[in-house]
């Protein structure tokens, strides 16, 4: 086989298996990635020049095709309520009908990092069929130094194949898609989708894996710091404000998406950014929406003018779920080292379209803890299909059960010991209703989130009057300058007031139904702070 060396690495991938393959493409750079992407058919360069590419049938992750090997050294520890196992015989069988697909197939090869903090990232090799998605996980991973590519010896492999189909008799799976993780064997074989997504969530999954251990905490949520080196981070699901609110031009990005807290402080998973584009606009999100005007960006199923080659970042005819990969450093104030000490603010953010909860409540740790194992949010009607026209409610565990492959109690404990250990202030952000629930009420204005999580990361909020929400227990400020004080108590917003009781006691049970599953695995302080159903409070 050839090989074309961007870097030069003395572990080859006949160590992994590989044979025959017509040529090997390794650690590549933009530029030339950009060649094979075009020249093989794979995309596009759009006005101005990022790389345009379309991900086929899959515009989103195939949830429902992943798979943990389960063996002995994941019996015990792997959360199998959530994740579905593989069998050892049936991973081998895929492994082989991989490599052999690979035969006679050109490849190329990234050697990069999860991790900014040099005392527990890993060492990730990814071995793509497409020229496209070799440059995105260049992005979003961190690149070794010309010194460490030499060396480079990958502690986890992933197999990044869309090309081949996976047969469920044979490789006991669902589908044609699989994406199956072994940790015994440290490798990851991802077949029969386009979806680049699915290589960066595979590393963030090993490191929710490995770093427990370490006593280190996996976070699914963006980081900033300030001038006085003041770190904040930000859990939340999609829809929440994660990525808007934790871009302020006044403190420095660490990262948009996946962070470790270690005995260090803070330090990003990543080394870029994989955004939503859908209706961006210059004027909102200006950081972000100059990166689809950049060399190097990979905009994923964005519409472009064939002729022109200019963007349409509002058409949806592929899906909402449109993106940009592009490396941290094209948003101006983000951080050269993708670390920050230990966070001084833990702030979750939730949308809550039932118009309940205040825009802004300061936890303990145990009510932190047991917020962060609820992972509320709601989904409301046109935003995703088959929802009728009353709000969903959304629990997804430690704001991200997709890629929990541990039981969340062990990541809600360190969390909880976390902020009690380095005193965190706690905040639970509510981005949704006010004034009513979806379709009565309004979005909590913009402005007035802003304002409240200025005062809390200045640390004036947590020296402000409080007083103690009737249903959830958490303390919620009665006054903070510059914000509108009725908005602060949500049933005062309500024109009626037995709607919004009816509407809490509602909820209460939602989050008391859906935190059963956690009971036992918690302690009393978690228990008692769950949300009852109080009577209703002038």
């Amino acid at each position: 086989m050839s090989h074309d060396n961007g870097h030069p690495n003395a572990f080859g991938l006949e160590k992994q298996g590989f044979r025959n393959l017509k040529s090997v493409h390794w650690n590549l750079e933009a530029p030339a990635l950009y060649e094979a992407a075009v020249a093989r058919g794979e995309g596009h360069v759009a006005k101005n020049g990022p790389l345009v590419v379309l991900t086929g049938q899959h515009t989103g992750r195939s949830a429902s095709d992943k798979y943990v090997v389960r063996d002995d050294s994941t019996e015990s520890t792997i959360w199998w309520e959530n994740n579905k196992a593989m069998t050892p015989g049936h991973f081998e069988a895929l492994y082989h009908s991989m490599l052999s697909y690979a035969q006679g197939r050109e490849l190329f090869v990234q050697d990069l990092f999860g991790g900014a903090d040099a005392a527990h990232r890993v060492a990730v090799r990814v071995v793509t069929e497409f020229a496209w998605h070799s440059l995105f996980i260049q992005h979003l991973l961190i690149p070794p130094t010309a010194g460490e590519h030499t060396d480079f010896a990958p502690e986890y492999t992933i197999i990044d194949l869309p090309g081949f189909t996976s047969d469920p008799a044979a490789h006991g799976c669902k589908s044609g898609t699989v994406i199956a993780v072994n940790f015994a064997r440290k490798l990851v074989l991802i077949g029969g989708t386009s979806y680049a997504g699915e290589m960066k969530k595979s590393v963030f999954t090993i490191l929710n894996y490995l770093l427990p251990a370490k006593r280190v905490m996996p976070m699914h949520c963006s980081a900033n710091v300030g001038h006085s080196r003041d770190t904040a981070i930000f859990f939340g699901l999609s829809g929440t404000g994660k990525t808007t609110l934790s871009a302020d031009a006044s403190r420095t990005l660490v990262g948009d998406d996946e962070h470790g807290w270690s005995e260090n402080g803070v330090f990003n998973f990543e080394g870029g950014c994989y955004a939503k584009v859908i209706h961006l606009s210059r004027e909102a999100e200006p950081e972000i929406y100059s990166t689809t005007e950049r060399f190097g960006t990979v905009l994923e199923n964005v519409v472009m003018n064939p002729v022109t080659r200019e963007l349409d970042l509002d058409d949806t005819r592929y899906t909402e779920n449109t993106r940009a990969a592009y490396p941290i450093d094209f948003i101006p104030n983000a951080s050269s080292t993708g670390t920050a000490g230990h966070p001084k603010n833990v702030i979750m953010l939730t949308a809550d379209a039932f118009g309940v909860l205040p825009p802004i409540s300061k936890l303990t740790p145990s009510q932190a803890m047991y917020h962060f194992l609820s992972g509320f949010t709601a989904k409301v009607a046109g935003t995703e299909k088959g929802l009728g026209n009353e709000p969903q409610p959304t629990f997804s565990t430690c704001f991200g059960a997709p890629f929990m492959p541990r039981h969340p109690t062990e990541y809600g404990n360190l969390l909880r010991d976390l902020i009690a250990e380095h005193g965190a202030d706690c905040w639970l952000v509510n981005t949704g209703w006010t004034g009513g629930a979806f379709g009565v009420g309004r979005r909590m204005p913009i402005k007035a989130t802003r304002a409240l999580l200025a005062a809390a990361l200045d640390g004036s909020l947590a020296h402000a009057e409080m007083r103690i929400d009737p249903h959830f227990k958490f303390r919620v400020p009665v006054a903070v300058p510059g914000v509108d004080g009725n908005i602060l108590n949500p049933r005062d917003t309500w024109a009626d007031k037995a709607a919004y009781d009816a509407q809490a006691k509602k909820l209460v049970g939602m989050f008391r139904d859906n935190f059963r599953t956690f009971e036992k695995h918690v302690g009393q302080d978690v228990l008692e702070a769950a949300p009852v159903l109080a009577e209703a409070a002038e």
